[in-house]
C-alpha cells in the first residue's frame, strides 16, 4: 500500500516534532491548511495501519516496557485524559519506554509514548497528565497534518521506519541526524517547522482535558518550570523534553495564567501511580545498591502512605534480585495491611511464581482473578503461572477470554505460541510465534516461523491457507522494507 503526500506528511511531521532540534536541520515555511494540495486526509484505516507499523518498528529500536501492570495503569491515565478531549472516541495507544532520558511523544494512530525517565522525574500524578495531556492535544487538534506535502510517495512499512529511526533520535541524536540523511539520499525532500502556536495551543487544550479529567491543571506550569530550572546548568545534557518542547519563561507565565482561572482545590496522587514510580524505578535501575538505599531510607520517613510505598519499591527490588524469603515477608505483610490492593497480592502471587512454587502461585493467581475480575494485568499473569505449572489447556482457554484490546499486545501471541508448543500443535505454535515477531518488528523472524509452520505435518487446508497467506504478507512487507534501504 503506498501513501498519499498527507500520509506521509503526517509521518515526517510526527517524527520531527519528537527529534532533537540540534540533530535535525530544519527550515522554516509557512504551514498549509490541514491536508494536501488537493484536499485529501489521510482515511482512518490508513493511520490505523500507519500507527501499528510504526509501533511495531519502535520495538525494533527502542525498550517498550512489557510489564503488564505498568503498561495498564499509563493506559488507564490516557484513556481518562481521552475521555474528556475533543476525540473521546478515537482509539489511542499508550506505553512506556524504559529509557531515562525525560521525554514523550505523540505517533500516527493515537500511539503516545511517555519515556520512564519522565514518570520518575514528576512529583505528582498530575504533572505526569499534564505531559500526556499536552501529547494528546497535538494528536487531536491535528497539529501535525499542517506540516508540509512530501515530493516522493513512501510505502507504509518505510515510512513507519523512517518515523521510528528520527524517533529514535530523541534517545540518540547521531542515529536521528542518520536517519535524515538517509531519507535525503532517497530523495524524500522535507521541511517543518512546530511554531509557538503549536506549543501554545497544546498546552491551551491540554490543561482543559487535565482539568475535566479531575487533574491539577496547575501543574502544568509548575513541571515546566521545575524542569527549566533544574536544566539551567546542564548545558548539553539538558532533558530530551525540553529540546523537543522548548519551555520559555513567557511560555511559563501564559499556562500559569490559565491555571489560575480554575478553582483551586487539591488532587492528591492515586496510591497506583506512586507504586509504578516505585517498580519503574526498579525495572530501570543502572545501580542496584543506590536504588536499596532510596527505599531504605523512605521506609522511615515521610507519611504513612510514602512509607509503604517505599516498602513496596523494597519488596519489588527484593523479588528482582531473588531475595525471595525477604520478599515474601514484605508483601505477605503488606497484603495483611491492605487486603483489596491489587499491587501488594499481584507481588506476592509473582514471588511464588518465581521462585518457582507453583502451586501457591497459581492459588494466589486465581483468588486474585475472582477478585478482581476486570484486571486484564493479573490475567496475563495467571496464564504466565498456568503455562510454567503445565496446566496448557487452562492457559489456552484463559487467553481466549482476554479483551480484544489485551489480545492486541505481542505478548497474546508469545503466550499462545508457548500454549500450542505445550500442546504439541508445532504449525500453531510457529504461526503465533511469527505474529509475536511480526508485532515486534522482526518480520524476518516472522518469515522464518511461517516456514517452519507450513513444514508441520497434518495441515488442514485451512490452516494451510492462513500460513500462506501471512507468508505473503510478511515476504511483501521485508521486501518494501528492503527497497528502503
Amino acid at each position: 500500500m503506498k501513501f498519499k503526500p498527507t500520509a506521509i506528511t503526517l509521518a515526517l511531521s510526527l517524527a520531527l516534532f519528537s527529534a532533537p532540534q540540534k540533530a535535525v536541520e530544519i527550515n522554516k515555511i509557512e504551514l498549509p491548511d490541514m491536508g494536501d494540495s488537493s484536499g485529501t486526509l489521510i482515511s482512518p484505516a490508513e493511520e490505523k495501519e500507519f500507527g501499528e507499523a510504526f509501533f511495531r518498528s519502535l520495538h525494533s529500536q527502542i525498550n517498550i516496557n512489557q510489564d503488564a501492570e505498568i503498561q495498564q495503569y499509563i493506559q488507564t491515565i490516557g484513556e481518562r485524559l481521552v475521555a474528556n478531549s475533543d476525540l473521546p472516541s478515537n482509539p489511542f495507544h499508550f506505553f512506556v519506554v524504559m529509557e531515562n532520558n525525560i521525554n514523550a511523544f505523540a505517533g500516527p494512530g493515537g500511539y503516545i509514548g511517555v519515556n520512564s525517565g519522565l514518570i520518575l522525574v514528576t512529583e505528582a500524578e498530575s504533572e505526569l497528565a499534564s505531559v500526556m495531556g499536552h501529547e494528546i492535544a497535538h494528536v487531536t487538534q491535528r497539529h501535525l497534518y499542517r506540516a508540509y506535502e512530501a515530493s516522493s510517495r513512501l510505502s507504509i512499512p518505510t515510512a513507519a521506519a523512517m518515523l521510528g529511526a528520527i524517533l529514535l533520535g530523541t534517545q540518540s541524536p547521531a542515529m536521528g541526524q542518520a536517519a535524515i540523511i538517509a531519507i535525503q539520499a532517497g530523495s524524500v525532500q522535507f521541511q517543518i517547522d512546530f511554531t509557538r502556536e503549536n506549543e501554545a495551543e497544546a498546552d491551551r487544550v491540554g490543561m482543559q482535558t487535565l482539568a475535566s479529567s479531575q487533574f491539577d491543571p496547575r501543574s502544568m506550569p509548575t513541571f515546566f518550570e521545575r524542569l527549566q530550572q533544574s536544566s539551567r546548568y546542564a548545558g548539553q545534557n539538558i532533558p530530551e523534553f525540553l529540546r523537543t518542547h522548548p519551555v520559555t519563561a513567557s511560555r511559563i507565565s501564559d499556562t500559569r495564567g490559565r491555571a489560575e482561572t480554575y478553582p483551586y482545590k487539591q488532587y492528591p496522587d492515586s496510591l497506583g501511580y506512586q507504586l509504578t514510580k516505585a517498580k519503574v524505578r526498579v525495572l530501570t535501575s543502572t545501580d542496584n545498591a543506590d536504588t536499596l538505599k532510596y527505599f531504605q531510607l523512605r521506609v522511615t520517613q515521610g507519611t504513612p502512605e510514602q512509607r509503604t510505598v517505599a516498602r513496596y519499591g523494597l519488596g519489588i527490588w527484593e523479588l528482582n534480585a531473588q531475595k525471595f524469603s525477604e520478599a515474601e515477608a514484605t508483601f505477605q505483610q503488606l497484603a495483611k495491611e491492605s487486603p483489596n490492593q491489587p499491587q501488594y497480592l499481584t507481588a506476592l502471587a509473582r514471588t511464588a511464581l518465581e521462585s518457582k512454587n507453583y502451586s501457591t502461585a497459581l492459588s494466589r493467581y486465581q483468588k486474585l482473578t475472582e477478585q478482581f475480575p476486570d484486571n486484564e494485568a493479573i490475567k496475563l499473569e495467571y496464564i504466565t503461572s498456568l503455562l510454567k505449572a503445565g496446566n496448557s489447556k487452562l492457559a489456552q482457554k484463559n487467553l481466549f477470554l482476554l479483551r480484544p484490546r489485551t489480545q492486541q499486545l505481542p505478548i497474546y501471541s508469545q503466550l499462545l505460541a508457548q500454549v500450542y508448543s505445550d500442546l504439541n500443535q508445532p504449525a500453531e505454535s510457529h504461526r503465533y510465534l511469527a505474529e509475536y515477531y511480526y508485532a515486534t518488528g522482526q518480520t524476518r523472524d516472522a518469515i522464518l516461523q511461517i516456514k517452519l509452520a507450513q513444514k508441520s505435518k497434518g495441515l488442514n487446508f485451512q490452516l494451510s491457507s492462513i500460513l500462506n497467506e501471512r507468508l505473503n504478507f510478511f515476504i511483501s512487507q521485508e521486501q518494501e522494507a528492503k527497497r528502503s534501504k
